[in-house]
């Protein structure tokens, strides 16, 4: 099952894959990204991975010829975190493989732009989150080839578990109780 989460800036996509991964208990690996704050100011954001490793993605501050609005992107440093990470696991293929996201800032790495074209042709269970805006070509072959769910304030607290539930369908029966019908012509 590949499943993509969308929606508004600050509507829960993180916190959403978060809970998945709770929900799933240790059967999802992958990464998010969680903001970084200064008091009361976003002064950047974090990679941090299933297994307790974190690393700087950008900040306001610091040595990076990326940019992404007023962030200084460590492409590298991500190339050296996340980027071995997510190898490994399409290689181990857990039972999920959780991305978040797939945005200007992680595609400014060619290096995770080839692993996502990868994972568009490979089979397992994913969750990845993705911006509202299609500004790069590959965010749009994901929403056309992904199971898309918009994350609003109404159901942002209901589609984690219905995640779970998709996931855990895929074996036996959908939530409606009638028979997958998974392979199906669509």
């Amino acid at each position: 099952m590949k499943l993509a989460l969308t929606g508004k800036p600050g509507i829960g996509k993180t916190t959403a894959v978060k809970r998945v991964v709770e929900l799933l208990k240790g059967k999802a690996e992958g990464f998010w990204t969680e903001e970084i704050r200064r008091g009361e100011k976003r002064w950047g954001f974090k990679v941090v991975r299933t297994d307790g490793v974190e690393c700087p993605l950008a900040s306001v501050e610091g040595n990076s010829p990326y940019r992404v609005g007023r962030y200084r992107v460590f492409v590298d440093e991500f190339e050296r975190c996340a980027v071995p990470f997510l190898r490994e696991l399409l290689i181990k293929k857990p039972y999920l493989t959780v991305i978040d996201e797939v945005g200007k800032m992680e595609l400014l790495s060619k290096e995770f732009e080839e692993l996502c074209r990868r994972i568009l042709e490979e089979n397992g269970n994913f969750l990845i989150t993705l911006p509202l805006k299609s500004f790069h070509p590959l965010i749009s072959e994901f929403k056309r080839r992904f199971k898309v769910i918009h994350l609003t304030l109404e159901n942002r607290d209901k589609v984690p578990i219905e995640i779970v539930r998709i996931l855990e369908g895929r074996d036996g029966e959908k939530e409606d109780g009638n028979p997958s019908s998974e392979g199906a012509a669509g």
